[in-house]
């Protein structure tokens, strides 16, 4: 080390692909300045890309101290690839430099410049909007300051073969320029990448004009932006100094070198070596690279080969032959021993790629000592790792980290926006009363015992339509404890109510952030964890910016405050917390640039994903890009290229891609592709792993397909109930296991929170307007009876819970309703008939295990003049079938006959059956039908007597020992769905070839 120092001239050096990097550069610093003395090291000064990659070198140097204590280097990053991490600032170079704007506070002074000038960018922008757009401009500002472009060529960007939008997107980015510095100067600060690129300069400048005396190194960078890349050309030049290259080609032809564009992986040193005016032939390896490795040494050269500019994929077939003959002059297949521990596993979607995934990791740990790691830039995929892992206790160190929005305290804070938008929507108070941190100053116990009153008898079924009439149905079921915690809740969820349409988003936070403490408060005021913790520090950060730099925003609705919050802590990254797994890692593509582990797995590799597609630019097109003096797209490719190079020359490396991802089909990365057809051009393949594939596929798959058998339950005669309505006596008749769960087990189904109620509501207000109204006007009808009816049933529907927006639709059809129904009843009482509604009847037969009764609570029973009493159903869907009826799976009504004739309702007396009506009712057209099922006289006689007789001969049976089957008619099955059809498992059993019916 100490000779190549001496040596004349700018010192470049590149460490190979397939060598670990950060190990090797730890391994030859020490070797060279250790033998010098203990404070030869530490006074040496080493700059990496980013504060991760300083980590993992600090972690590196005590390796290479074999278990000694070391005093190590001075290492630093030379700047900020990883988001949210300072730049280094070196020195007192930035004693006159402003302050970097924080990165929200940007946004936001960013959307409050695209909001100022929405009008002339012809669109209307919320706060959502404009953030969007802001971060848009701030990309290109970025893009400007990285490159030190001015952005005076903006004014000929536009010619006439360029379309209207390109103009107004040029003159509003003029516009940006002029006045995002004067906002910045306001503020008295400045851009990061400006500020950042100022101290590079100026540390470039001073070196150059006082060059350290001491060792200097930068290592791992690839000289990006102009300012990096000349200042790597002055630590080169330095008296003790060096550059080292992570990766550079030495074997690509030179032919084929000069032809390396951005989208190639070398292409990014190509253009730093010739900034700096140094030929490649002039870059020496690493002393600690030159360890013996055969097949490191092939796998590199077949991934660069791979990967050479496409004008030059023509000469693979004369590669391959010279890799064959270079190959066999030691004896070796050179292609095979490359290719040796490398595979390729195709899976099916994202979800088994994530097991894939884990299971390699997770087979990794069963192997002493061996490190693994994921690299993967996708982090959707990286999290569903991270949780498959989770199912062996498995914690990964993972750079992914976990989306605010996904921690504890995230997920309160956007329940408790979007109870700000509506505070009544039962769903969203559930999810906040069960939270974790949630203690709204009651202990534990009490809160849960409070929540699960107010869940049982408040918050099941319709939405209750106010504050007032949710404590009124407490009331009603003498729910004490939920109705002390109902007005305490009302109350903490009173201070998000926004004064006026939309207020500004400082306001919402500041109440958000109010509510959030009542809501986490304990006993003794503690908040407890809301704002402990990463998530919870991350939040606070997030509340306190929106409260204190968000002036710019334009004002927000409730809605569109939670829509606003919800995309801010989407895009905020909190890193996982608590003791992670020492041999084990979860990264991205930046963060595994500097790392090794013995095993990797490389996924992703789908077209779009790694490598992504280039992002689309609101402002400014392809070659307005290119005139302003921009780097195009394809240089994001070259990077990302370069990354899947050095990965995929580790000594054991797994690249994994997906088949389909979303849904659809996806198309394997370029450069897998690439791989792959070279492998096959030496008439090889790719090994794969189809045993892993096998194990993800057996992780969560089925055990052997044993279907339940139909349930058959055959409780003693002592529990069969003695007693039904007529209306179970059809449950019975259809589906006995129905029955058994019900009036046997005593299992009644919970409504569902925020339960629909339309459908509901029509047939409960149908049957209350029908008997207010009989009950209001027994005899003659007043002139206006249709404009009663439609009040009486409009009334009935809004008690029941239905909103406002349902009313407004259902008042047409209640006009049409009403309508028919005066009609009907001018009609039908013509004859002055007596009219009796809801009234109760019962009836007991003879059955083997005793008396049995059936009851039945008849919608209307009329008794016309000659005795007969017809009687009527009120239904507002599809009433049963006359063959149902006939055959006895629907008796309701022939039942309720039969408990009329016997004399069965107090009030009506004996009476012979008159007609079986059901009144189907709906205000469409015909807004109502008056079904007949069985005529007055001798026909609705005999329909009762075969109702009784069926009856009788059931109930025989149930008392004789009959178990109570499920779906006796499977043919009825999807004219009757029951409640307990999951509990008897009917589909699963219905679908395995069992015989129906019985």
């Amino acid at each position: 080390m100490t000779d190549l120092f001496a040596r004349p001239g700018p010192r470049w050096f590149s460490i190979p692909a397939h060598r670990p990097f950060v190990q090797d550069l730890a391994a030859g610093i020490h070797d060279a300045l250790a033998p010098l003395g203990p404070d030869a090291l530490s006074q040496a000064i080493i700059l990496t890309p980013t504060r991760r990659g300083a980590r993992t070198l600090a972690d590196a140097f005590i390796a290479a101290g074999g278990g000694k204590a070391v005093l190590p280097p001075q290492i630093r990053p030379l700047g900020d690839l990883d988001e949210g991490e300072p730049p280094f600032e070196p020195g007192d170079l930035a004693v006159d430099l402003p302050a970097a704007i924080g990165p929200l506070r940007r946004r936001f002074e960013l959307a409050r410049l695209v909001k100022a000038h929405e009008r002339e960018l012809g669109r209307e922008l919320d706060a959502a909007g404009a953030l969007e757009l802001a971060e848009a401009l701030g990309g290109f500002l970025d893009s400007l300051q990285i490159e030190e472009v001015s952005g005076e060529g903006l004014a000929e960007l536009v010619g006439a073969d360029l379309a209207e939008h390109w103009r107004i997107s040029r003159e509003f980015l003029e516009m940006a320029l002029v006045e995002w510095p004067r906002r910045l100067a306001e503020l008295g600060f400045v851009d990061i990448s400006q500020r950042r690129v100022a101290l590079l300069r100026r540390l470039g400048e001073a070196w150059r004009e006082r060059p350290p005396q001491s060792v200097l190194i930068a290592a791992g960078s690839t000289g990006t932006a102009p300012a990096t890349a000349d200042l790597l050309a002055v630590i080169a030049a330095a008296p003790r100094g060096c550059v080292v290259l992570p990766g550079l080609d030495d074997s690509l032809a030179e032919s084929a070198w000069i032809e390396v564009g951005e989208q190639h992986p070398q292409g990014a040193m190509r253009r730093l070596l010739h900034r700096a005016g140094v030929e490649r032939r002039d870059v020496m390896d690493w002393p600690a690279s030159f360890t013996l490795d055969s097949r490191g040494r092939w796998r590199r050269r077949i991934i660069n080969e791979a990967l050479r500019p496409a004008e030059r994929t023509a000469d693979w077939l004369s590669v391959i032959e010279t890799l064959r003959q270079e190959g066999r002059a030691d004896g070796i297949d050179a292609i095979a021993e490359g290719l040796s521990g490398l595979s390729v596993i195709s899976a099916q979607a994202e979800e088994e790629a994530a097991s894939v995934a884990a299971l390699l990791l997770r087979e990794t740990l069963d192997q002493s000592g061996r490190t693994a790691a994921l690299v993967a830039p996708d982090q959707t995929l990286a999290r569903r790792v991270a949780a498959k892992l989770a199912r062996w206790g498995i914690i990964a160190d993972s750079s992914a980290g976990l989306s605010l929005a996904g921690c504890p305290s995230g997920v309160l804070a956007g329940l408790v926006a979007r109870a700000t938008v509506d505070p009544l929507d039962p769903v969203v108070l559930l999810a906040v009363l069960k939270h974790p941190l949630v203690r709204l100053g009651l202990p534990p116990d009490d809160l849960a015992g409070a929540a699960a009153e107010l869940e049982r008898h408040g918050l099941r079924g319709p939405r209750p339509a106010s504050w007032s009439v949710l404590e009124q149905r407490l009331a009603a079921k003498s729910a004490e404890r939920a109705l002390g915690l109902a007005p305490r809740l009302r109350a903490t969820l009173a201070g998000l109510a926004f004064t006026g349409e939309a207020e500004p988003p400082a306001q919402a936070a500041r109440r958000l952030a109010q509510t959030l403490e009542i809501l986490a408060a304990d006993e003794g005021g503690d908040t407890g964890e809301l704002w402990a913790g990463h998530g919870g520090e991350a939040l606070g950060r997030l509340l306190a910016g929106l409260m204190e730099e968000s002036e710019g925003l334009p004002p927000v609705t409730p809605r569109g405050f939670a829509e606003l919050l919800d995309g801010l802590m989407s895009a905020e990254s909190v890193r996982s917390g608590g003791a992670t797994h020492p041999r084990l890692r979860i990264l991205g593509a930046i963060e595994a640039r500097l790392t090794r582990a013995d095993r990797l797995v490389v996924a992703g590799l789908e077209e779009g994903v790694w490598p992504q597609g280039a992002p689309l630019d609101p402002f400014l097109s392809r070659p307005m890009r290119e005139r302003l003096g921009l780097p195009p797209p394809e240089r994001r490719v070259g990077l990302a290229a370069h990354d899947f190079a050095q990965a995929a020359c580790a000594p054991e490396v797994i690249l994994l891609h997906c088949e389909r991802r979303d849904g659809a089909p996806a198309v394997k990365s370029r450069w897998l592709w690439r791989l792959e057809t070279l492998a096959r051009g030496a008439n090889l393949a790719l090994p794969g792993r189809p045993e892993v594939l096998d194990w993800a596929r057996a992780l969560d798959a089925a055990q052997k397909y044993e279907p339940a058998k139909r349930p058959a339950p055959s409780p003693p005669l002592e529990d069969r109930p003695r007693r039904m309505a007529v209306t179970r006596i059809e449950a019975l008749t259809r589906d006995p296991y129905a029955v058994w769960a019900r009036d046997i087990l005593r299992l009644y189904p919970l409504d569902r929170p925020d339960e629909a109620v339309e459908a509901r509501a029509r047939g409960t207000a149908i049957h209350a307007a029908f008997e207010r109204f009989a009950l209001d006007y027994p005899g003659d009808l007043p002139p206006d009876a249709a404009a009663i009816f439609e009040r009486l049933y409009l009334a009935e529907l809004e008690a029941a819970g239905m909103p406002h927006e349902a009313l407004a639709r259902e008042s047409a059809l209640a006009r049409e309703a009403a309508l028919w129904v005066a009609n009907l009843e001018a009609r039908r009482r013509a004859d002055g008939r007596a009219i009796h509604v809801e009234q109760e009847g019962a009836l007991s037969i003879a059955a083997p295990g005793g008396a049995f009764t059936v009851t039945a609570k008849a919608d209307r029973i009329e008794v016309d003049p000659a005795g007969f009493g017809h009687i009527l159903d009120y239904k507002t869907g599809k009433a049963p079938s006359k063959k149902m009826v006939e055959t006895g799976f629907s008796p309701q009504l022939t039942l309720t006959a039969a408990i009329l004739a016997g004399g069965g309702f107090s009030t009506i007396g004996r009476a012979a059956p008159g007609d079986l009506t059901y009144l189907e009712v709906t205000g469409r057209k015909p807004a109502g039908r008056e079904e007949v099922r069985a005529a007055a006289g001798e026909e609705s006689a005999e329909a009762a007597a075969r109702a009784v007789a069926g009856l009788a001969a059931l109930i025989a049976q149930f008392d004789g020992g009959r178990a109570y089957v499920s779906r006796i008619a499977p043919q009825f099955v999807k004219l009757h769905m029951s409640d307990y059809d999951h509990l008897a498992r009917v589909f699963e059993w219905s679908t395995s070839g069992e015989e129906e019916g019985e």
